[in-house]
C-alpha cells in the first residue's frame, strides 16, 4: 500500500484542517507503516502559484505548514514530508501528462469553475491545469490508495482517466505504466464550521479570527474562543436528531465528539438537558487537553529554519528516488530521446 496526498501550504493550520485531514493523516502514517507500506504526504506549493500569491509568503507558510504537520505528529522518519518544489519530477510529469488530458475532461471540473468565477478568461492556466499536476502528484509515485474528501473526487477520478488512457495509447496491458489509484475516505473526517456561523465551514479567510480555533493559539484564547461561541437558548438535546435544526450546536456537540473519539449520541448522552454554559467549559478544556501539545511543539519548531529545510530536503530525497523509476518509463515510452 502506498499512499499519497498533499495539503496547500496556505498559513497556520486551524482546526478544520486538523481534524479534517490531518489527524487522520497521522492514524494512516501509523496503520500503514504496520503493514510495511509507504505513505507520501507533501506541500503543494507548486499547486499555489494557480492563484495569486505573494513570494515571500509562500516561503514563509510552507515552512509553517512543515512545522505544523510535525508538531500534529507527521514522523518524516516514518513518512516521506516533502515540499513539491524540491521534486521537480511533479512539474515533468505534469507536462507529459498534458499531451493525455482532454480538454472536455478539464471542461467538467467543477472547481475551476467555482474559482474562476465570473472572470473565467483572466483565470491562469495553471487554475485550469492543476487538475492534471494533481494526477501527475500521485501517478508519479504508483500510488495505491489517494485520501480524498467530496471535493477532491472528481479530480481523483480525472487521474484514473488519465491512467488509463495513457496506459492504453503508450503501453501494454501486461506491463502498465501507471497504477490506477483508489481512493479512500477516512473514517470520521469531520466537517468542521465556523464558530460564528454553523453553516459555514471553519475557515482562515474568515475576517473574524473568533470564527476558528487555529493551532497557534494558546490555552486561554481557546477557552475564550469557545466561551463566546455562537449558540442557541435551548438545552442539548438527548440524541442527534435534535441538532438537526440548530447548525451551531450540532457543530460544537460534532467538535467534542470527534476529539473525544466517540459518538455524537454518546456526548449527548452526558449532556441532554444541559445548556451551553456547562457544554462549553468542558469542551474548551477538551481542546486545551489535545491541542496544547500539538501548541507546544509548533511554538518550538517554526522558527527553525534550518531544520524545517532539512526535514522537507531528506523527505525529497526519498521523494526523487521513489519518482524517478515512473518519470523515466513515461519519457522512455513517450519516445523522448534523454
Amino acid at each position: 500500500m502506498r499512499i499519497v496526498s498533499g495539503i496547500q501550504p496556505t498559513g497556520n493550520l486551524h482546526l478544520g484542517n486538523y481534524l479534517g485531514a490531518i489527524r487522520n493523516w497521522v492514524r494512516m502514517q501509523d496503520e500503514v507503516a504496520e503493514g510495511g507500506g509507504d505513505c507520501l504526504f507533501f506541500l503543494a506549493d507548486l499547486h499555489a502559484l494557480s492563484m495569486p500569491h505573494v513570494p515571500a509568503d509562500l516561503t514563509a507558510n510552507t515552512r509553517a505548514m512543515t512545522a505544523a504537520l510535525v508538531a500534529c505528529g507527521i514522523d518524516p522518519d516514518r513518512s516521506t514530508l516533502f515540499n513539491q518544489a524540491r521534486v521537480p519530477a511533479h512539474a515533468e510529469l505534469q507536462w507529459l501528462l498534458n499531451g493525455t488530458a482532454r480538454l472536455g475532461w478539464l471542461n467538467r471540473m467543477t472547481q475551476f469553475k467555482d474559482k474562476s468565477g465570473k472572470n473565467r478568461e483572466s483565470a491562469s492556466a495553471a487554475l485550469y491545469t492543476y487538475p492534471v499536476l494533481q494526477a501527475a502528484d500521485v501517478l508519479l509515485y504508483q500510488a495505491t490508495h489517494v485520501p480524498v474528501g467530496e471535493d477532491q473526487k472528481q479530480h481523483l477520478e480525472l487521474a484514473r482517466d488519465i491512467a488509463q488512457k495513457f496506459n492504453n495509447d503508450y503501453a501494454s496491458p501486461e506491463a502498465p505504466i501507471f497504477t490506477l489509484p483508489e481512493p479512500i475516505i477516512p473514517p470520521g473526517a469531520a466537517r468542521i464550521m465556523s464558530l460564528r456561523d454553523g453553516s459555514a465551514k471553519m475557515s482562515k479567510s474568515d475576517p473574524s479570527d473568533m470564527s476558528r480555533i487555529n493551532l497557534t493559539d494558546d490555552a486561554d484564547t481557546m477557552m475564550q474562543k469557545v466561551r463566546k461561541a455562537k449558540t442557541d437558548p435551548e438545552p442539548l438535546p438527548s440524541e442527534a436528531a435534535g441538532l438537526e435544526e440548530r447548525p451551531e450546536a450540532k457543530n460544537l456537540v460534532g467538535i467534542y465528539a470527534t476529539f473525544a473519539d466517540v459518538s455524537v449520541d454518546a456526548v449527548l448522552g452526558d449532556f441532554a438537558g444541559k445548556g451551553f454554559g456547562a457544554f462549553k467549559p468542558a469542551l474548551g478544556e477538551l481542546l486545551v487537553e489535545k491541542l496544547a501539545p500539538i501548541n507546544a511543539r509548533f511554538v518550538a519548531l517554526k522558527d527553525d529554519h534550518a531544520t524545517l529545510d532539512a526535514i522537507l530536503e531528506k523527505g525529497a530525497g526519498k521523494a526523487r528516488a521513489l519518482a524517478k523509476p515512473t518519470l523515466d518509463a513515461t519519457y522512455g515510452i513517450l519516445g523522448l530521446c534523454r
